[in-house]
């Protein structure tokens, strides 16, 4: 019998992500009410190759080691924009993009970015929305908060 140790399922974790490809539309498929599969793995490349627009430095790298392969793959791809956008322009400029109305695009970032928060966990996504304007925690399933000036 073997033994067990504390080490493998550390090293587990860090180098494998928590969900697969198939896993993770899935839980976009449910989260958004898509009919098929085929329409979440859109929605879910989509989103990703914008948000892989926006995310950079140690946080890109982080975020892609925690996503699946395939989803990291998309992720990655992307060249970092320079300019900087806010939540709202986010969703606008996937929306131009895609040929989507502003609330069906709303809608799939939301349904994609809820399940990349989950797979980022709580430190590594207040590190990622402290890079980005205003108007992405919302995206992502949380509130933001502002001081009043």
């Amino acid at each position: 019998m073997q033994s067990l140790t504390t080490e493998a399922p550390a090293a587990t974790s860090t180098t494998r992500p928590a969900m697969t490809f198939a896993e993770m539309l899935e839980q976009v498929r449910y989260n958004g009410a898509y009919p098929t599969r085929e329409r979440a793995e859109v929605v879910v490349t989509a989103v990703l190759a914008a948000l892989g627009r926006r995310v950079t430095g140690e946080e890109r790298v982080e975020l892609a080691a925690r996503l699946p392969r395939e989803a990291a793959q998309i992720f990655a791809a992307q060249i970092p924009a320079t300019d900087s956008m806010t939540g709202w322009s986010f969703v606008r400029d996937l929306a131009a993009r895609t040929g989507g109305t502003l609330a069906t695009t709303r809608w799939d970032v939301g349904s994609v970015l809820g399940v990349v928060a989950r797979l980022a966990g709580p430190d590594l996504l207040d590190r990622i929305l402290g890079g980005l304007p205003s108007g992405y925690a919302i995206l992502f399933g949380r509130a933001e908060l502002t001081q009043a000036a």
